[in-house]
């Protein structure tokens, strides 16, 4: 029997109309593939585990985006990407009908479970860190004035604060 979670359902429920029979159409066949896959909310959206993440869906404005954690090891898998597709492999969807075969969907779901059975895991990245941002002149004033902001400044991770510098350096003009 599926193991489900009813905030699946609900996300399903408050979706795009148009939306709603993608993501029924890819959780059966999420579960159609293995009854060991349990769903679950990650990142504010539906994804199915069993010993790990398998894959997961989500809709948007448009189209719904779905597809599998271990797309770049899975036999088969590339035949779904187009210039549209996820990074997840199964692509961004308007409408039901532009799915791939049902067998082709549970056959790929298939091979992401026995893949995580395995323990196989998918290769990390490089881990190259970026060196810490330079704090743009007129924020270097501003925080030197109030040591609050400096306080908080400072205690920001290397990613906040070039975020941050971004945000300040991306203005059009001072004003803004």
């Amino acid at each position: 029997m599926a193991k489900t979670d009813p905030r699946v359902d609900a996300y399903i429920e408050k979706s795009a109309p148009f939306a709603q029979p993608i993501l029924r159409k890819v959780r059966a066949l999420f579960h159609k593939a293995s009854p060991k896959i349990e769903e679950t909310v990650k990142w504010g959206v539906p994804s199915f585990e069993y010993k790990g993440i398998v894959g997961g869906m989500a809709a948007f404005k448009k189209y719904v985006a779905w597809g599998l954690w271990k797309a770049q090891l899975l036999a088969g898998a590339g035949e779904m990407r187009s210039e549209k597709s996820s990074h997840m492999s199964g692509g961004n969807i308007y409408n039901v009908s532009e799915l791939p075969p049902d067998a082709k969907v549970v056959a790929l779901i298939k091979q992401a479970v026995k893949l995580n059975e395995d323990g196989v895991k998918l290769e990390q990245r490089s881990g190259k860190k970026q060196p810490p941002p330079k704090t743009p002149g007129d924020l270097a004033a501003a925080l030197k004035k109030n040591a609050k902001a400096a306080a908080s400044y400072a205690a920001f991770s290397p990613s906040h604060k070039r975020e941050y510098c971004e945000w300040i350096t991306e203005a059009k003009q001072a004003e803004t």
